[in-house]
């Protein structure tokens, strides 16, 4: 493939015509045949670096063939750029120099009397505040002010709670009162109408016939020709 390359590569320079007039008088100190050598040497470097650039473009496509194939996406090449970019730039002289630098002054600063100092001045300060009067009512204020919001809250807590049960029993018996006026109207509705008003005179029909037939037995059994209804009259003489 590069020979192949570099003879097309070739062929291509030798078909672009050179003026010599374009080129302009040897530069000083240089003969014409030094001249024609170092220009030379340059169309063969010029030709080395067309070589590995056409290689360079085959070798990224043959990368992103393999990175296609193994579900690599442009974001996971950029992150690992910025990784390894940041990797270097951590072992770099530059950086280490720079962090050491950097901790040097920081040990200067927090061990010059300037800094002591300054630090000791603010802890007065603060154990002053923290024991003024003025710091001390305002930390009693925020804390009644703490404890009255948390019993506003537990109020209104139970303010709902009281609320919603009140709601439900009044469903509740909305309900059961809806259940009853329901019962009550459907009664008449039930009785006029004509299969109850069937099945209520089938009724009526048997338990006259029961009476009737109660009634039958009971006088055959009390007054066969009369008898029966007359006590007997004692005859013995006084």
């Amino acid at each position: 493939m590069e020979s192949a390359n570099q003879g097309l590569l070739a062929d291509a320079m030798t078909d672009v015509p050179v003026d010599n007039a374009a080129r302009g008088a040897a530069p000083e100190g240089l003969t014409l045949a030094e001249e024609e050598e170092l220009r030379a040497e340059l169309a063969k470097v010029e030709e080395e670096i067309g070589t590995l650039r056409q290689v360079l473009a085959a070798k990224e496509r043959h990368c992103g063939e393999l990175k296609r194939k193994l579900g690599l996406t442009p974001l996971d090449g950029l992150k690992q750029n910025l990784s390894k970019s940041w990797h270097d730039v951590q072992v770099s002289n530059a950086y280490v120099k720079t962090s050491e630098k950097l901790g040097e002054w920081n040990d200067k600063v927090t061990q010059s009397d300037l800094y002591l100092s300054a630090s000791s001045t603010l802890e007065d300060w603060n154990e002053k505040l923290t024991q003024s009067e003025a710091y001390k009512k305002t930390q009693e204020t925020l804390s009644q002010a703490g404890q009255k919001t948390s019993a506003a809250l537990s109020n209104v807590g139970s303010v709902i709670s009281r609320k919603l049960g009140d709601m439900r029993a009044h469903s509740i018996s909305h309900s059961l009162s809806g259940y009853s006026i329901r019962h009550s109207i459907s009664m008449p509705a039930m009785r006029n109408s004509a299969t109850f008003k069937s099945f209520e005179d089938r009724v009526g029909t048997i338990k006259s016939r029961v009476v009737g037939s109660r009634e039958n037995s009971t006088d055959g059994l009390h007054s066969p020709s009369g008898a029966g209804d007359t006590p007997p009259q004692d005859n013995a003489p006084f």
